[in-house]
């Protein structure tokens, strides 16, 4: 499954999980044990604008994603983002992609984005008790993607992710996708 498809289909899912959890506590505790429910929901559609900002403009800038407020559940917000990115990918994706100074291979941004929000649509489903099912065959893309960004510099204590969480190599791809993310597949709220 080309990487700009399996997004948009992830996303899509994302928008859905939001709506459906209009009811969870927005102090609701996630896998992703720095975010609760809110703060969790906020990051995601506040980097997702930024990443879409970046891919649709002519600069490739990414925009401020502190800057962006969460407008009802986000599901609304994150459909009009990923409709936005399905006019330009995977054609922009040939472009790097400009955060702030600092700047990524456009296709390598694009894989990031659909392994994070494969693993925070995990996330928050799993806080509001909500399904999340991505395509296998995007998860063992994500499985691949994954282990260069999961290196010892950024992934333990004190460090941009949490340290892996052994999943035997027979699990589901999820399974082994959320392991290797740093949470345990088995988390309930």
């Amino acid at each position: 499954m080309e990487t700009s498809t399996a997004l948009n289909q992830t996303l899509k899912s994302l928008a859905d999980v939001l709506d459906g959890a209009s009811d969870t506590p927005l102090d609701a505790p996630t896998p992703c044990s720095e975010f609760d429910f809110q703060t969790l929901r906020a990051h995601v559609v506040g980097w997702l604008t930024a990443f879409t900002d970046g891919f649709t403009s002519d600069d490739h800038l990414c925009s401020d994603p502190g800057a962006v407020s969460v407008t009802g559940t986000g599901g609304d917000q994150v459909r009009e983002l990923a409709e936005r990115l399905d006019v330009v990918l995977p054609e922009a994706a040939a472009d790097p992609l400009r955060i702030g100074e600092s700047a990524m291979p456009g296709d390598m941004a694009l894989s990031m984005m659909l392994w994070e929000y494969q693993v925070h649509g995990w996330d928050l489903a799993r806080a509001a008790g909500r399904p999340w099912a991505p395509a296998d065959s995007a998860l063992e893309a994500s499985l691949e993607f994954a282990p260069g960004m999961l290196t010892p510099d950024f992934q333990g204590e004190g460090k941009a992710f949490a340290a892996s969480v052994p999943v035997p190599e027979t699990a589901p791809p999820l399974d082994r996708l959320v392991g290797l993310s740093g949470r345990d597949p088995h988390w309930t709220a």
